[in-house]
């Protein structure tokens, strides 16, 4: 049985609480910037310990083992319940491939739908005005991104909150924050631990993106109303618009406490102690997640060298 493989199917479980906790004390897009890594590198692990327990018992194949010069009893005699667990293995990456696909289907269904609704439409600048009454808005990634948003919620703000909620979609179209959100919707589908992951990069994103606004506007209380009065009549009225996932809207998250923030001093960055405990912490997560990644692959490697330098079968 190859240790390492299972530290990391298990250490998402330790380590993506961790992540959460250490990257909200850091600032709004550092702290989403740390989630979405920690996710990346912890699902990448989990595959690679799955990929590694499947190719452990596949070698158990007698054309397999044949070609790779192992003897089938030293096999059986060094691991018993490789194929077993090859198995159970193989249909978990088969699971997480499915997941894994859809998650991206999903996302791309939303997109096609919102540029289906977009087209043909007159292009102010980066923005697109939809004649809809239900309120929405979002931001539309592409070559180029647009700024989506429907009559119904221009006529919920006044001027100066219409302009905070197209800076804070316009932040998260500069952000690239669709790649974020998609990389840990991809992650959470190959690892059940990591959909502990997605709540808090949607609220680190939309912070971030609140932050850029406030600094767009020069107002942070203007940001604030722009925030509430928007979540609230899109709360209201919600329609079967096509955002989702894919399409980051100013409405979005957790909006008392986005408010709250902003009605605060702009967050800043740990310093000294603090911030050395924070980085130490989340370059742990990510080097022991790597180390048990390569380190399966590695011990499985030697135990081909082992099982080809052997002689003879081994005794059970």
């Amino acid at each position: 049985m190859n240790t390492l493989a299972l530290v990391a199917l298990g250490l998402p479980w330790l380590a993506a609480p961790a992540a959460r906790a250490l990257a909200a004390r850091l600032t709004p897009r550092w702290a989403a910037l740390a989630v979405a890594g920690c996710a990346a590198v912890l699902a990448a692990g989990a595959v690679t310990g799955l990929a590694v327990l499947v190719f452990a018992g596949l070698l158990h194949l007698p054309w397999l083992a044949a070609a790779g010069r192992l003897p089938l009893a030293w096999l059986a005699a060094t691991s018993p319940a490789a194929v077993p667990v090859a198995v159970a293995a193989g249909a978990a990456l088969a699971a997480v491939t499915v997941s894994g696909g859809r998650a991206l289907a999903a996302q791309r269904t939303q997109l096609t739908a919102a540029r289906r609704t977009v087209a043909g439409l007159p292009v102010d600048g980066d923005t697109v005005v939809v004649h809809d009454p239900t309120p929405e808005a979002f931001a539309l990634p592409g070559r180029p991104g647009r700024v989506v948003v429907t009559s119904g919620m221009l006529d919920a703000l006044g001027p100066q909150e219409q302009r905070a909620l197209i800076a804070h979609e316009r932040a998260h179209l500069a952000g690239r924050h669709h790649v974020l959100s998609r990389t840990v919707h991809v992650a959470a589908a190959a690892h059940p631990a990591l959909r502990r992951l997605r709540a808090p990069l949607d609220l680190h994103l939309e912070r971030w993106a609140d932050e850029d606004a406030a600094r767009t506007v020069g107002d942070r209380p203007l940001t604030a109303r722009a925030v509430a009065r928007g979540a609230l009549a899109a709360t209201s009225r919600r329609g079967p618009g096509p955002r989702g996932a894919a399409l980051p809207a100013a409405h979005a998250g957790p909006v008392p406490q986005r408010v709250a923030a902003l009605l605060a001093p702009p967050p800043r960055a740990p310093h000294g102690r603090v911030l050395h405990l924070v980085v130490a912490g989340l370059l742990a997560v990510v080097g022991i997640s790597t180390a048990a990644g390569l380190g399966s692959a590695y011990d499985l490697h030697e135990y081909v060298e082992q099982g080809q330098e052997s002689t003879a079968p081994l005794s059970p």
